[in-house]
């Protein structure tokens, strides 16, 4: 195989038919400004042409059912391995998925626990299990020496029956108790009158005779043994008891044991149990009965069990997910968030919402009188009550029925409509009162590992399972069985150690992760299968990590590497770029003025090339200056006190407005949490904007709303999910262009409107692409064929249309133009080219006006909207003169941005830093999650949460401007943002993590 991946002549997008090199074995970084081909040469091109051969290697018809991948426009291209991507994006939407499914830890769970599980019985606690012949010959010489014993097994063959419902492990016929001990004695004794022999049953004669012929001749029952060897010696036994076969009779001693283990073993043979009673040596001794059986049933109750399988343990299988909400872990029920929607509220204001009504207000005095007889204080906030009062106060106990019960009760009476609407104001999804959110059967949650079930196990943090794992207490047999399922389990684990996620939780659902957590799930999935000879394609992988711990994904990089693996790694993150073994950087700009491979080599290498702009960078010869001025804190603050959810533990949240505020932490440290869950649902409630339930029981209190007339989120969603729609008529401008062309003399002598010229309603547009340009042809098992449209040769409109000309163009040829020409080209008409400036002052002035919105990435569809509000908020400005109080009032809004230099370049951060300023001049306040040190350094307040991940964050560790954040010894943020401000990083201390 050659020693490197060759691409000769690659056009794919923007590329501009360049040569690249990339060695095999080596982790490789591709740089460059956003828009220069980065992605089209990493994606579009060497992974897609690697999965392109792949699926060819298949037979057509199983090509069909996979996608279908396009050649990539490239001349030749040799030495390439399997290729694998990992995207930031987190493409997962199955609600079952969770992260020990995703990494495979949860299959290797599955067998650990049905192997190595102890069985408890879900009726009396007891251990259930099948009685091994070397336990039982072991128990039994344990007994006295020389104590006499009978071997016994019952008459009745055993037969477990269990339920019928699929999948459900507990028996409904319980054994036979033992006969009561009955004392031996030599005087004779008057039998009990025995019923005749004609009411034996024909099945039972049948098996008598049968025993008989297999040599057994005698009975036992309550201490007497009785001959069978005809039909007359049986009138003396009651077949209304248990009666037993005798299988031996022994004198306990080291000799005997050949002779116990063949007792057991007939015992078995014959009916599945065997019973030992021994004989007292005196009157007023007791016999002690020993049953031991071969079915897999309870101890103590006897109750028969299926055998734990790892099926059982799968909530994606009906054989182990909870018969009510089918392994989902909720159900539509009563909302325990409807019914106490301020959880800040005490018993006494009316926290359980449904007993405040008029109707139901006698409830609550019942609650009242019940919590003062049970010591439930009803004056203290309902998050402060412990769990279990909480639950008295839900589930109830004796004569008060709580509120389950209470809605139990309303729950019969719903044939009336005013009940049925009634309770349709607490229904929503709640947690499985049957699973309690563990997804999986009782009979599962049964099976124990030192005490923990699967789903406890499940439900620790990365960290806290890793030393659960370590510290497991096995039997030796145990510990043979387990040894190579424990050594997978523990080297996943380490893994998404390894890639900084010890703070998520083995049952998180994938859908809730972010792209960042996602993709680092994906590697070390990718790290624990052990691949060799792989070519892995990876997108940002350092996105949403903080800086502390992006060490940690270099090595891993690094071991995927170290294993045989060529890693090719999409990145911004300067010290990610410079752990390259090989870099490229693309340019010298984006769109059509990128495309072309500016420098490569080593990190050194590329550093010294003067073409390279991320040489420059990484050199020192350009920087992001650290702003000279701050903005002071003013007099107006957003507060949010008590912030309670997930890992937040009652955290005061006080910003202040007009500036530019970053949140940092480390990752899982809450940042997301509180600003996304919390405060801008919050902020949506309290400006009427809100939709869905009310965000109250997440906090105790909101103020300063009053100073904001608006509330905006710019997260990384796509602006449109239809091909027709693009960042043009995101921004509005495309109305106005709409405009421009309809009072042209020829549209007007046409008698076309604006809406003739929108290829979204019918009118301008073609008829037969309908707007698309394209018409696509499914070719089965090959690539689909997207052509042009015949009818209008890809231009999406009628020849009508296209004749009407603005400066010598029609409408089709101004979507084709980039921002920058189009800023050009509409330099004489403000109200067009004001809304294009925005999308050039953010960076994508490479974008073409009619570019479909699904082809932008997340980073450029978040500055997108950014250029949106940017666009408003100057509209708003240069009305201030005539309406200044008007505007003022209009700008007070508050943008909230979820790490927005996701996917930029250093050279396009400094132009989002700027973009920033414009918003706050113009009277707005931003609100910033970031990871990047340059947009920290350049902000005015940061809010630092920590002090770590998961439950050792949720709470806030420092804040205050960039200069003390870095001198704070607590904050992990402020010791790598201490060098960017050319200070010395403090000296780092650990704070207790307090609830």
């Amino acid at each position: 195989m050659n020693d490197q991946i060759t691409i000769r002549g690659a056009r794919t997008h923007n590329l501009k038919g360049i040569d690249v090199s990339i060695p095999h074995n080596k982790l490789t970084v591709v740089s460059g400004v956003s828009g220069s081909g980065k992605s089209s040469l990493a994606f579009d091109t060497v992974y897609a042409e690697g999965q392109r051969r792949y699926v060819e290697s298949l037979s057509a018809y199983a090509r069909q059912f996979l996608e279908r991948i396009e050649k990539p426009d490239v001349d030749f291209m040799d030495g390439l391995a399997p290729a694998i991507a990992i995207k930031q994006k987190n493409q997962t939407r199955n609600p079952r998925s969770t992260v020990a499914t995703a990494t495979e830890i949860y299959d290797y769970l599955r067998l650990l626990y049905a192997r190595c599980g102890t069985v408890t019985c879900l009726h009396c606690g007891g251990i259930v299990k099948r009685d091994s012949v070397d336990e039982i010959v072991d128990s039994i010489l344990a007994l006295p020496e020389g104590t006499r014993a009978y071997a016994l097994f019952p008459i009745v063959r055993a037969e477990i029956k269990l339920e019928a419902l699929q999948g459900s492990s507990v028996a409904i016929v319980e054994a036979p108790a033992p006969p009561k001990p009955a004392k031996l004695s030599t005087k004779k004794t008057k039998a009990a009158p025995a019923p005749p022999i004609v009411d034996i049953t024909d099945a039972l004669k049948e098996r008598l005779t049968e025993l008989r012929r297999r040599g057994y001749n005698r009975l036992f029952q309550n201490g007497k043994i009785v001959e069978f060897s005809t039909p007359e010696s049986l009138l003396e036994l009651d077949f209304a008891q248990p009666i037993f076969v005798l299988i031996d009779r022994l004198a306990i001693s080291p000799d005997v044991r050949a002779r116990i283990v063949d007792s057991i073993e007939t015992g078995y043979r014959e009916s599945g149990e065997v019973r030992f009673q021994t004989v007292p040596r005196e009157e007023s001794e007791a016999a002690q009965w020993f049953r031991y059986s071969a079915a897999f049933e309870c101890t103590t109750c006897h109750r028969a069990y299926r055998e734990p399988e790892p099926r059982l343990f799968s909530f994606n299988n009906p054989f182990g997910a909870c018969p009510r909400c089918q392994g989902f872990g909720n159900t539509i029920d009563f909302d325990p968030n409807l019914i106490i929607p301020d959880k800040s509220r005490t018993l006494d204001e009316g926290a359980v919402a449904p007993w405040t009504t008029t109707k139901y207000r006698p409830h609550h005095g019942e609650m009242k009188r019940a919590a003062a007889a049970a010591g439930v204080p009803t004056n203290v906030p309902w998050f402060d009550l412990t769990p279990d009062q909480q639950a008295f106060i839900q589930d109830g106990k004796g004569s008060f029925p709580g509120i389950r019960g209470f809605f139990a009760e309303l729950d019969r009476k719903k044939y009336k409509l005013h009940v049925r609407v009634f309770l349709s104001k607490y229904r929503g999804y709640a947690t499985c009162p049957d699973c309690k959110g563990q997804r999986l059967r009782a009979e599962a949650r049964a099976v124990l590992i030192n005490d923990k079930n699967i789903c406890e196990a499940s439900a620790l943090t990365i960290t806290a399972a890793q030393e659960f794992f370590d510290n497991l207490q096995l039997s030796a047999a145990q510990t043979e069985i387990a040894g190579k399922i424990l050594e997978e389990v523990r080297q996943r684990v380490s893994f998404l150690l390894q890639v900084g996620l010890d703070y998520l939780t083995l049952d998180r659902l994938s859908s809730t992760l972010s792209g960042g957590e996602s993709q680092r799930i994906q590697l070390a999935t990718s790290l624990g299968s052990r691949l060799v000879g792989a070519l892995y394609v990876l997108d940002e992988p350092s996105i949403g990590l903080h800086t502390r711990d992006t060490a940690k994904l270099i090595r891993i990089m690094e071991d995927l590497r170290d294993l045989g693996n060529t890693i090719l790694v999409v990145e911004h993150d300067p010290d990610v770029i410079r752990a390259a073994d090989y870099l490229l950087d693309l340019g010298p700009g984006a769109g059509e003025l990128g495309g072309q491979l500016l420098a490569a080599g080593t990190v050194a290498e590329v550093t010294r090339d003067p073409n390279s702009i991320t040489g420059k960078y990484l050199s020192g010869r350009l920087t992001i200056p650290v702003p000279k001025h701050r903005r002071e804190v003013g007099r107006e603050h957003l507060k949010l006190t008590g912030a309670r959810i997930h890992n937040l533990k009652g955290v005061d949240l006080d910003i202040p407005l007009g500036l530019l505020c970053c949140v940092t932490g480390v990752s899982g440290s809450g940042k997301s949490t509180i600003v996304h869950q919390v405060l801008y649902r919050a902020l949506m409630q309290a400006l009427g904007q809100g939709e869905g339930s009310d965000p109250a029981h997440l906090y105790r209190g909101l103020s300063g709303a009053q100073h904001l007339n608006d509330v905006i989120l710019v997260d990384q969603s796509p602006i449109g999910r239809t091909p027709r729609s693009n960042p043009v008529t995101y921004i509005k401008a495309f109305d106005a262009i709409r405009e421009l062309f309809a009072a042209q003399p020829d549209a007007k002598r046409k008698s076309l409107s604006a809406g003739s010229f929108s290829f979204n309603v019918p009118g301008g547009r073609c008829d037969v692409c309908e707007g698309d340009g394209t018409v696509t042809v499914e070719m089965q098992f090959l690539a689909d064929i997207e052509l042009p449209c015949e009818e209008c040769n890809g231009t999406r409109y009628k020849n009508t249309v296209l004749d009407v000309k603005y400066r010598n163009k029609n409408i089709h040829d101004v979507l084709n133009m980039t921002v920058k020409e189009a800023l050009v080209y509409f330099a004489g008409n403000p109200k067009i080219a004001d809304k294009l400036y925005v999308l050039d002052e953010v960076g994508l002035g490479y974008v073409r006006l009619g570019q479909s919105a699904t082809t932008l990435s997340g980073g450029e569809a978040q500055r997108v909207k950014l250029a949106s509000h940017l666009a408003t908020a100057r509209s708003i400005t240069n009305r201030a003169s005539t309406n200044e109080t008007a505007a003022k009032a209009r700008s007070r809004t508050l943008y909230i941005l979820d790490e927005p230099t996701t996917g930029l370049h250093f050279d396009d951060v400094a132009k989002l830093l700027a973009a920033f300023r414009k918003l706050i001049d113009g009277g707005g306040s931003l609100l910033v999650i970031e990871h990047n040190l340059d947009v920290i350094k350049s902000a005015d307040w940061v809010i630092d949460m920590g002090p770590e991940g998961g439950s050792g964050g949720g709470r806030i560790v420092a804040e205050g401007t960039p200069e003390e954040i870095a001198k704070n010894p607590a904050s992990h943020t402020g010791h790598w943002l201490a060098p960017v401000l050319n200070l010395a990083p403090a000296t780092h201390k650990e704070e207790p993590v307090t609830a």
